[in-house]
């Protein structure tokens, strides 16, 4: 839409040139071409790649007539050269956008060329600066360097051109998904600009000042200067607004402000444009209300405020713009009430309005009948919004609306026949993440031909839609969690080969996959078929597929090579099925991101020709049957972020390899395998890990101390994503809490360390208490001994903690008490004694499973003493006293006894002197014979 209307203003604004516009755009086939500029435009060509052969008329001696290249009629000199890109990029369509580039140096031959007065090189990837030699073109009207590669600053030799109306510099251009970088132009300064005082068109989006990119651009007094200027585009400047009231451009009709960041209130002396047409002054942080003035600017058909801040719509807002075509207000936080916007809005725009997008607000109410009244409306974008109620079958009567986003609202009831009965220039229909119902008949024949359909998270089942048969242009497809139990119609083959993103997850659609998805006629983005019931092997699949997710279904069979042959792919996920034989050597071939192949049973070698994939970032093979070493050749994924083996059978020492060469893993799980030896010191090196998993293994040694150093373990971030691939989320199961818990999107807060069961001794090391952001920390079944480290208490963060079942001894320290975020905790079976701290969170954990196991412990929650207050002291002097103390009255006690059995058994008594008798006898003679000997030595 806001394509279209650059389109006609560029149009318009060409027929303003002046006279000579007339002369450029007239046929020069009877023009005779002067040689001197004809061998200056060959020369021009040479420097150029042109893969697409746009040059291939430039040949022969009739320059005049060659593409791109205008004369005038009656002196023969070259005027005009068109290059631009006929291909514009969008998503589709990139390949053919750059194959159909000009590349190359931009030759001073031009300058050959004095009378040219048009001159578009945009769209294409020249490379270098922008020539210098361009400012000596004293004819020269239309510059467009939009998008053309050039890099550096924008030369100040530009201000010569004295005659140019048109100059379009922009490197940035809407997409539609957003904005996107085509160029890495800079601007140091818009001294020049002023004397370019024919201007009517400026485009400077996206130029940035080079010297300090905090530096905001003094723009305004420049600009201010030039009292013709018609357009005016300097999104993504980085500018801030004067504060001032008035302004000398007040011609001005189109102004772009968009992305600059400007947080501040809309500037009153846009109230001076009265003959402005197109504003757009989107993602910015403007905030508090739309002014009131913008209702007094009655010449206004296009408005853009999406992405700011603003909080509320002054009533009779849009009461004097009648002429309003395209209405932007998205992505604010507006409260408002919507039948009283579209009441207020069907009195005074209804006639006029094409565009009407409030999503990403929250308007509430209901979806008022007067939308009917809307006869224009082409485009009706409500996502994220608080509506409620029915949909009116008004809507049913916009007979050229094309786009309809309904999605994440509280919407409610059925969507019948008479919703859609007059809507045959509907192409977009998105109902996702509402309680609506499409209750269609089953030999329903909708008026129009959808190009994209999502109505996932909605009620669409049990049956598949057979509707959608008649649907022949459909490219998206989503309709995930929508309530299908059924499979898939034998129809679904011809609407699928035209398909570029299908979404059907989350249901329960069962049978066969079909085949038939091999033989698709475009190129299919997305196939996410995961989490229904599609059993048997995987038979074929699309060739083009680049995003295949079919995890969590009944799939069977050996994981197919024929997805070797999918060059394409970059994710691949089949985790949760049946599938079982070897891993294909030949993935190799493939320039996968992602491989998820969790709980399976796949067997044998990992194939070491996986190291070839030097892209890969997420590795999930846990929970297979895996045997045998890691192959050394893994150390080659250097861009690796997740490694997830766990619940394998692999064998050998851990790699040391693991910590030299795989600098960007974050998570390294290698629980329930076979690990042996020692822990490798290199793991040190592993500046952001934040999960560690070793446990249940038969590792050996003792925790590394350099364990300390692990960053990402003390300085967690929280903001970091651990979606490094777009469309996947990743995920990982922990053992934590005392249970296994599936983290997915909240893994970014996650930092956990986990030795447990395995065969480490010596002490912990004081140094983990560094690990500060740590959540989960498990060292149980292992032969630790020694103290828990005093400083246990600087694990603020900890949630879970687990000493359990080694050999710790000792007093438990009181800083334990400190821990506010602790929810579990075990340190049963241990040797430790003394008194269980108090305070805190701790006090909630009442549960003596958490000490059993140790004799030595006593207080709450245990039992079996209650020490006074005294003895929950660190120093520990106060245990000793009490049992010196205890010993004094045991020893009298037990004393007395003896001697009360002596005295009354006369057996005993007989037999106890006897015995004193007998030592003393044979401790004498021991004595005597000693003395003998060394008599006897002397002696000799």
């Amino acid at each position: 839409m806001e394509t279209s209307f650059l389109v006609i203003f560029t149009f318009l604004l060409l027929q303003r040139l002046g006279a000579s516009s007339e002369s450029m755009m007239t046929n020069s086939s009877s023009v005779t071409c002067i040689e001197r500029e004809r061998k200056s435009l060959l020369i021009f060509k040479e420097r150029l790649t042109d893969r697409h052969r746009r040059l291939s008329t430039w040949t022969g001696v009739e320059c005049c007539e060659w593409v791109g290249v205008h004369c005038d009629k009656r002196s023969g000199h070259v005027i005009r050269l068109d290059l631009r890109n006929p291909a514009f990029f969008n998503t589709d369509k990139r390949e053919w956008y750059y194959d159909n580039q000009l590349r190359g140096e931009v030759s001073p031959s031009l300058l050959n060329l004095k009378h040219l007065r048009y001159l578009d090189l945009s769209m294409n990837d020249f490379s270098g600066h922008i020539p210098k030699f361009l400012g000596s073109f004293k004819h020269l009207e239309y510059l467009n360097l939009s998008c053309s590669g050039f890099s550096g600053v924008v030369p100040h030799h530009l201000g010569n051109l004295s005659r140019l109306q048109y100059l379009d510099l922009n490197t940035q251009y809407r997409i539609p998904d957003g904005v996107t970088s085509c160029s890495s132009m800079s601007i140091d300064d818009l001294q020049w600009v002023p004397s370019l005082s024919s201007l009517k068109l400026l485009g400077l989006s996206g130029l940035y000042n080079p010297m300090n990119l905090t530096d905001e651009l003094d723009w305004f007094s420049e600009v201010n200067m030039l009292p013709s200027l018609l357009t005016l585009n300097l999104a993504g400047c980085n500018i801030n607004f004067p504060s001032i009231t008035s302004v000398n451009f007040t011609s001005l009709n189109s102004l772009d402000l968009s992305y600059n960041f400007i947080n501040s209130t809309i500037p009153v002396w846009l109230s001076n444009l009265t003959d402005l047409t197109h504003l757009e002054l989107s993602g910015n942080e403007f905030h508090g209300q739309i002014p009131d003035f913008l209702g007094t600017l009655s010449a206004l058909t296009l408005v853009d405020l999406a992405g700011n801040s603003f909080d509320t719509l002054v009533p009779g807002l849009f009461w004097n713009l009648s002429s309003l075509t395209f209405l932007d207000l998205s992505w604010n936080g507006i409260v408002a009430d919507l039948p009283s916007l579209i009441g207020s809005m069907s009195e005074f725009v209804a006639k006029s309005l094409v565009y009407l997008s409030l999503a990403g607000n929250e308007f509430s109410g209901c979806i008022p009948n007067t939308i009917g009244d809307f006869k224009k409306l082409e485009n009706l974008l409500l996502r994220r919004n608080t509506l409620s109620g029915h949909v009116p079958p008004s809507l049913g009567g916009l007979t050229c609306l094309k786009e309809l986003d309904l999605s994440y609202n509280s919407l409610e009831g059925n969507l019948s026949e008479v919703h859609f009965i007059k809507l045959k220039n509907l192409t977009l229909l998105d109902l996702s993440s509402t309680s609506l119902a499409l209750n269609v008949s089953s030999r329903w024949n909708p008026p129009f031909q959808l190009r994209e359909f999502k109505a996932s998270s909605c009620n669409i089942g049990p049956q598949f839609p057979s509707w959608l048969q008649t649907q022949t242009n459909l490219e998206t497809l989503y309709l995930s969690n929508s309530s299908i139990r059924d499979t898939l119609p034998d129809w679904f083959e011809n609407i699928a080969t035209h398909i570029a993103d299908l979404d059907l997850s989350y249901n329960q659609i069962g049978g066969e996959l079909p085949a038939f998805l091999s033989n698709s006629q475009t190129d299919l983005y997305t196939l996410k078929m995961n989490s229904n019931k599609f059993e048997g092997p995987l038979i074929s699949l699309p060739s083009n597929v680049q995003l295949l997710d079919l995890s969590d279904n009944l799939l069977s069979g050996a994981v197919p090579k024929h997805l070797c042959s999918i060059l394409g792919i970059w994710l691949l996920d089949l985790s949760h099925n049946n599938f079982s034989g070897r891993l294909p050597r030949c993935l190799w071939n493939l320039d996968l991101y992602v491989i998820d192949l969790t709980n399976n049973s796949i067997t044998g070698f990992l194939p070491s020709s996986l190291g070839f994939l030097r892209n890969l970032i997420s590795l999930h093979l846990s929970n297979n049957r895996f045997t045998g070493d890691l192959p050394p050749s893994l150390q080659n994924l250097t861009s690796l972020v997740t490694m997830d083996l766990g619940n394998n059978f692999f064998t050998g020492s851990i790699p040391f390899w693991i910590g030299k060469s795989l600098p960007n893993l974050r998570i390294l799980n290698l629980q329930s395998n076979q690990f042996t030896g020692k822990i490798p010191r290199q793991l040190c090196r592993l500046s952001n890990l934040q999960l560690l998993n070793l446990a249940h293994n038969s590792i050996t040694g003792t925790i590394p101390p350099c364990f300390g150093n692990l960053s990402g373990m003390k300085e967690n971030d929280s903001n970091n994503e651990y979606n490094f691939v777009d469309q996947y989320i990743e995920n990982i199961l922990v053992n934590m809490k005392g249970n296994q818990l599936l983290f997915t999107k909240t893994i970014r807060f996650l930092t956990s360390l986990d030795l447990s069961n395995n065969s480490i001794v010596g002490e912990i090391p004081d140094s983990l208490m560094n690990l500060v952001s740590l959540k989960n920390l498990n060292l149980s079944r292992n032969l630790l001994k020694g103290n828990i480290p005093i400083k246990i208490g600087n694990l603020q963060q900890v949630e879970s903690l687990d000493l359990s079942m080694n050999m710790l001894s000792g007093r438990i320290p009181q800083s334990l008490a400190t821990l506010h975020s602790i929810s579990y905790l075990n340190l049963s079976f241990n040797k430790l004694f003394g008194p269980i701290p108090v305070g805190n969170q701790l006090q909630t954990l009442d549960d003596p499973s958490i000490y059993e196991g140790n004799n030595g412990l006593c207080g709450p929650p245990l039992s079996r003493c209650k020490p006074s207050n005294s003895s929950y002291s660190n120093d520990g002097k106060d245990e000793g006293l009490f049992s010196y103390v205890s010993m004094g009255p045991g020893f009298v006690v037990g004393f007395m006894g003896l001697l009360a059995s002596l005295h009354f058994i006369r057996s005993w008594r007989l037999a106890y002197f006897g015995f004193f008798e007998n030592v003393y006898g044979w401790l004498t003679l021991s004595i005597l014979l000693n003395l003998a000997r060394l008599r006897r030595k002397k002696f000799f």
